[in-house]
């Protein structure tokens, strides 16, 4: 069975950094798109970063020159380096894996910014 599981969100001061961590089992990062992608209260589901299985990585223009997605391909794992974060960015952060029609979800991390 396929699980992505979120870790690294937190408490974190304006112009402060994190780093988000989606561990996934059952599934291959060589075929499979990941994404992050974050909620805030009252607000949309939105993408923030994918990486595709080729390798590009593309951005939301609000989190560009700020945030960098990552891979480890043997530790299955995908990262969202955060950084001079803003209360903006305050939201649920989500890890998500597309190939075709499978689409699969992790549980979310609460990320929030504020002094």
């Amino acid at each position: 069975q396929v699980q992505l599981v979120e870790s690294g969100g937190g408490l974190v001061q304006p112009g402060g950094s994190l780093t988000l961590s989606c561990a996934a089992s059952g599934i291959s990062f060589m075929i499979y798109d990941m994404g992050w992608y974050r909620q805030a209260p009252g607000k949309q589901r939105e993408l923030v970063a994918r990486i595709r299985s080729g390798g590009s990585t593309s951005y939301a223009d609000s989190v560009k020159g700020r945030f960098t997605i990552s891979r480890d391909i043997p530790k299955n794992t995908v990262y969202l380096q955060m950084n001079s974060l803003k209360p903006e960015d305050t939201a649920v952060y989500y890890c998500k894996g597309d190939y075709g029609v499978n689409t699969y979800w992790g549980q979310g991390t609460q990320v929030t910014v504020s002094s």
